[in-house]
């Protein structure tokens, strides 16, 4: 039998809840919130009334209060689908976003193929940085809802995030496929059909498809990032090629001989020069392959490379390099937040050359170790001008008798790019003097400056 203390306390918390849910209606959240708490102290559905009290907290701009009653809720059914969905977007809102995908992992585990629930998880994954986690997770979506068009627009922006740009670039540069074309069917000529290959930075698999083609049997390749790895697989798959390939989603430096490797490689390939040549981790990733993954005598491919430069002048790059009187102020000081260097494509940009073609470094790739390099030259100046730095493109020597450069005077359409590297402040330069200059390398990366 129902007391009278019960049926009084029942009635005054059912007469709160209306009271509340009329405030709520009206837009009144501050007095919703005051009859909403009023009904959780007579403990009157207290499971239904956390949701409401919650929302209007969160309405009237509240996040961390909202959060306490959301968890509150939790802490009394930890499967409540709404709430996690809830507390995520809260979450979120507080910036708070890799809290937030525990919020909505625990979502997804409830209702796995709830699209609102992938689609949330993979908007708070991409804010914490965790692209790939997040191109998965709108894949799925797309899955469930093929007419998904933010899926899919989030699918391509976050994929264009991770891809660097010069990829498609790259493949379409005729010039340069046939040069390492021509290297890999010579090493395989040299080393035979079943030689062991190990392909660094597979990207799309295309030069270990060259390698199959030639006749290569055993070939490892890996790519360290997932999506351009999981779409090399398919590429290779399309053109036949899975039973020679073997790809790897990883870095070459968790690849080890006896697990994803058979053997110490016969041929290196690899195609991680960076148009400035070392900023890749060039010279690390070749000590590392030397050291664990390659034979002592392993054709490498490439097996040299240089950085070559001219002097240049050019007001288009000047306005980008450097700043001086602007408005009417002196904006000279922020030259030493200006950038080191920018790219270059061939002589589309307009500059002019004040000097010959001179070396700024060159690396053995088939050296096991590597040295920061630092010597000083005198460049013999050609025209008069203003130098805002030096034009640098590379030299790479694939195996004895195939040579390939991208020299802008020839070269504009490739995935490689020239770089300017800026001088501090642009020199007066003048036809007939030479310019004093640092060059060389620290091991990642180039550099380069003029001395008094």
């Amino acid at each position: 039998m129902i007391s009278i203390d019960m049926e009084e306390r029942v009635s005054i918390a059912q007469k709160s809840l209306s009271d509340a849910m009329s405030f709520q209606a009206s837009g009144d959240f501050e007095s919703a919130e005051k009859a909403y708490v009023r009904v959780l102290h007579k403990d009157y559905r207290t499971i239904d009334i956390l949701p409401l009290l919650a929302s209007v907290v969160a309405k009237r701009g509240d996040a961390e209060t909202a959060l306490y009653y959301w968890n509150k809720l939790l802490g009394l059914n930890p499967g409540h689908l709404v709430a996690l969905m809830e507390k995520g977007a809260l979450l979120r809102q507080l910036g708070r976003s890799a809290e937030a995908v525990g919020c909505y992992e625990m979502a997804r585990g409830l209702s796995p193929e709830n699209p609102l629930v992938r689609n949330n998880l993979a908007v708070a994954l991409a804010d914490s940085g965790r692209q790939p986690e997040a191109l998965a997770e709108f894949r799925h979506v797309l899955r469930l809802q093929p007419d998904n068009i933010n899926a899919w627009h989030q699918i391509r922006r976050i994929s264009s995030l991770i891809v660097p740009f010069w990829h498609i670039a790259m493949m379409n540069d005729t010039r340069r496929n046939d040069a390492f074309e021509a290297a890999i069917r010579l090493a395989i000529e040299l080393r035979g059909a079943d030689a062991q290959i190990l392909d660094i930075g597979a990207g799309s698999g295309l030069l270990s498809m060259m390698a199959a083609r030639a006749g290569a049997t055993n070939i490892a390749t890996c790519e360290s990032v997932p999506a351009i790895a999981q779409t090399a697989e398919r590429i290779i798959a399309a053109n036949g090629y899975r039973e020679q390939i073997d790809i790897f989603e990883k870095s070459s430096t968790e690849l080890s001989v006896g697990r994803e490797m058979k053997a110490r490689a016969d041929i290196l390939i690899s195609e991680i020069l960076s148009s400035d040549l070392l900023a890749e981790g060039v010279l690390k990733t070749f000590e590392d392959a030397h050291a664990r993954l390659v034979r002592e005598d392993a054709i490498v491919i490439p097996r040299a490379a240089s950085a070559i430069g001219c002097l240049v002048a050019s007001e288009t790059l000047s306005n980008y390099a450097h700043v001086g009187e602007v408005s009417g102020f002196d904006m000279s000081q922020f030259n030493a937040l200006a950038p080191l260097r920018l790219p270059v494509h061939g002589t589309m940009t307009e500059w002019t050359r004040l000097s010959d073609d001179f070396e700024i470094a060159a690396v053995d790739l088939t050296a096991r170790k590597h040295s920061a390099v630092l010597r000083k030259i005198s460049v013999p100046v050609q025209a008069n001008g203003t130098a805002v730095g030096v034009v640098q493109w590379m030299k790479v020597d694939l195996i004895e008798g195939v040579v390939f450069d991208n020299q802008p005077d020839g070269y504009h359409d490739g995935g490689w790019l020239q770089v300017l590297h800026t001088f501090p402040q642009p020199v007066d330069v003048h036809a007939g003097s030479s310019l004093g200059m640092l060059v060389g390398h620290d091991g990642t990366s180039l550099l380069m400056t003029p001395t008094a």
